[in-house]
């Protein structure tokens, strides 16, 4: 069978591979999309938009809970209609994964392929019974839910981020497993829709990459809405208990039952199954594809972006990584992975905000540093709004003035974090941000007050 020809094949239609399949029909070459599934990836279809949907939903029912403070009376009691919550996340998705298939279908330039690609040879891939070559190979095959080999976990029904996404009832009570970012966000989502809910963490805290003072303001934020969490909990292990699960956890404590379990422990490349070694790709240990700072493989002719390639594991990492590639290789402008500044966020609410380096990762460095913080109990908006949990840190260099990092967890903080990160970007000292007007009443104009109180980092 002769293979078709084109001048390059993109692999996986996420976040990087539809935009980058539009550059290159645009500069005149003839471009094969292939996806095996559901067009947009994980963050339209299992990830961003469906979950924030839902996040958005559930601050809606928390927020009618509270109206008593606010001096709004309900008639009765707030209810939740979870078919109808399933029903407006399902349309948003339906919507952009719509928008994407009409956008990519009236690429004429772009053939776009349903199935599952492997590579044949490092310039041809095997779709189904058809074969596809090209010079060019970009690889945006993203990740999927880790399922740990932990004692009886394959003898009960458990529930990943995904197929989370299917459930037509409120659980009972939902059993998070894994105390991370993707875990809160469905931890605290499913208890304000009514849910019992209790988070179990392996690691002595929650958010383990965070700060101690962040993930401690994490865990005030969970337990005040009647979240129950278990950190240290080791030896974790699951059994059926009657028409419930059981987890057991750290010798000596009670198991928790209860009518759903959520594994929420990592991800996993979308790397095992491409034929990468007959392509001679090579890949790390825990198989993400590696890849150098313009996110080219060890095999010419061939790029990974996105959650295959171990670079990042958001949305905006993964575009990123489509902006790099197309700068590298039609703009002639070389952009590079590390030119960018680690930056993304936690949505439970209040949301958290992260940009830089941690409070921990400034100390171990060795750098004399500066920090600042306020509690969200002292800016104006927040209490305004009743909504004053969380607080606001900035950290800089006490001998240059660069600007290392910043945390913000309170209202808006997914929003706010970017004033900082800016300037970061413009590689502007802290003196800028203490110098600056910012709009009042606001979560962001405490950030310049805060720039002009910094004190040295103990």
């Amino acid at each position: 069978m002769s293979a078709k020809s084109f001048d390059a094949i993109v692999i996986g239609a996420g976040q990087a591979g539809p935009p980058l399949a539009g550059r290159l029909e645009a500069a005149g070459m003839k471009v094969a999309l292939i996806e095996r599934k559901f067009i947009g990836g994980t963050c339209v279809n299992t990830g961003c938009m469906p979950t924030k949907a839902m996040v958005a939903s559930a601050y809606a029912a928390h927020l009618a809970r509270r109206a008593a403070d606010y001096g709004v009376a309900l008639s009765g009691p707030v209810g939740v209609d979870y078919k109808r919550i399933k029903a407006r996340k399902d349309k948003v998705t339906n919507d952009a994964r719509g928008n994407l298939e009409k956008w990519i279908g009236g690429m004429k330039g772009c053939t776009l392929y349903r199935g599952h690609a492997r590579f044949v040879t490092a310039d041809t891939v095997r779709v189904g019974d058809e074969l596809l070559t090209a010079p060019k190979i970009f690889l945006n095959t993203g990740g999927r839910a880790s399922v740990p080999n932990l004692p009886g976990v394959n003898d009960v029904p458990y529930l990943t981020n995904a197929s989370m996404m299917d459930l037509d009832g409120l659980p009972s009570h939902l059993i998070v497993v894994g105390g991370s970012y993707i875990s809160l966000e469905f931890a605290q989502m499913f208890r304000r829709f009514g849910s019992e809910v209790t988070v179990i963490e392996k690691a002595p805290r929650l958010t383990g990459r965070e700060d101690e003072d962040t993930s401690a303001a994490i865990l005030s934020i969970l337990e005040n809405e009647g979240i129950a969490v278990h950190v240290g909990a080791g030896d974790i292990s699951f059994a059926k208990q009657g028409k419930e699960i059981a987890v057991t956890f750290a010798a000596g404590k009670p198991a928790a039952v209860g009518s759903h379990v959520l594994l929420a422990l990592g991800r996993t490349p979308n790397t095992d199954d491409l034929g990468l070694d007959k392509a001679g790709v090579a890949v790390d240990q825990r198989g993400y594809i590696v890849v150098d700072d313009q996110l080219r493989t060890n095999v010419p002719g061939i790029w990974a972006m996105g959650d295959c390639n171990g670079k990042g594991a958001f949305t905006h990492t993964s575009y990123n990584d489509f902006e790099i590639v197309a700068a590298n290789l039609l703009d002639n402008d070389p952009r590079k992975v590390s030119d960018r500044i680690e930056a993304y966020a936690l949505y439970i609410d209040p949301p958290l905000g992260r940009c830089g380096m941690t409070e921990a990762a400034v100390k171990k460095s060795g750098r004399r540093a500066l920090v600042g913080q306020r509690p969200m109990t002292r800016v104006g908006r927040a209490v305004e709004k009743g909504e004053t949990q969380g607080f606001m840190k900035i950290l800089a260099d006490a001998d240059t003035g660069e600007i290392l990092g910043c945390s913000v967890l309170g209202p808006g903080g997914d929003e706010a974090i970017h004033c900082v990160l800016d300037l970061m970007y413009a590689k502007a000292p802290i003196s800028t941000l203490a110098r600056a007007m910012h709009i009042h009443p606001t979560v962001s104009e405490l950030l310049p007050t805060i720039a002009q109180e910094l004190k040295p980092l103990g």
